[in-house]
Order: C-alpha cells, then structure tokens, then sequence
C-alpha cells in the first residue's frame, strides 16, 4: 500500500532530470588551490636551496639549522601533495571527454604535472619546481577557457 502511494506521488510530481558534465555542482572546482600549493612548494625549496650551512663546531646553531631544514622539507612535501590531489581532482572530476577536443595534450599536461609534483616531493629541484607552476598556469589557462572566462594568473611572490 505504501509503495502504492509513493508511486502515485512519483507521477504527480516527477523528479525533473539534470544534467552535469563534472561531478560536484558547478562552481566547486577551481585551480587557485593548486596554485597556492605549488607556490609553497617553490617558496621551500628556495629556502632550503637559501639556508645557509652553519659551521660543524657549532652545535647550537646545527640543531637550529636541522629544525628549520626538517619544517621547509615537510611543508614542501605536504604542499606538493595538496597539489597533486587538487590536480588529480580537476582531471579525473572536471575535465571530460569533450574537452579533448579544444586541448589534445590535456591528460599528458596532468599526468606531467601529477608527476612533477611527486619529483617535487623526493626531491629539492628548483628547476622542477618552477616547472611545476608553469603546469599549473597551463592548467589554469585551460580550466577558464572552458569555462569561457579570462581569469588573470597571478602569484602571490
């Protein structure tokens, strides 16, 4: 009986149908937090490339020196990691097969920057490092244009 009346109900007042082309609604998905993390992986590694190596005598100023080198590597790896989910999450979530059409390289320019953030993580590469935000300027030039939006790049340094 109760299933009777929940498909009477059902034919009153239908669900309307809905279409999305990405998994969350609309407006969710943005490639700033991307942005902000490979900026910090690059804003570590110039400190780590910047720390100067105290003198083996000093003892005081070597537990100073493995401190703030041990942070700058944590914060690098941690934020080339929020990188690469916040990557990987616009490529496997947003992006969809009809966007292959305006942007053949698109899976090998995520699967290039998923990787160099991985170089990023096991490594102090300034070079990779810089490589990694020019991928993520290249996925945030595609992201907008999707979109059909001119969204400025800009860095916070």
């Amino acid at each position: 009986m109760l299933s009777k009346a929940i498909s009477t109900l059902k034919a009153w007042f239908p669900a309307p149908a809905v279409h999305a082309h990405c998994d969350g609604p609309c407006g969710v998905y943005d490639p700033s937090a991307a942005r902000i993390n490979a900026e910090a992986v690059l804003s570590m590694t110039k400190k780590i490339m910047d720390l100067e190596i105290p003198a083996t005598s000093d003892k005081a100023a070597w537990i100073t020196y493995e401190n703030t080198l041990s942070r700058y590597v944590a914060i690098k790896e941690e934020q080339a990691q929020k990188a690469k989910e916040e990557i990987l999450i616009l490529w496997t979530d947003y992006f969809k097969p009809v966007h292959l059409d305006k942007y053949p390289d698109l899976h090998d320019t995520f699967w290039k920057a998923a990787k160099l953030c991985s170089a990023c993580k096991v490594e102090v590469s300034l070079q990779h490092a810089q490589e990694l935000m020019e991928a993520v300027q290249k996925i945030h030039n595609m992201f907008w244009a999707t979109k059909d939006r001119d969204v400025s790049w800009y860095t916070a340094s």
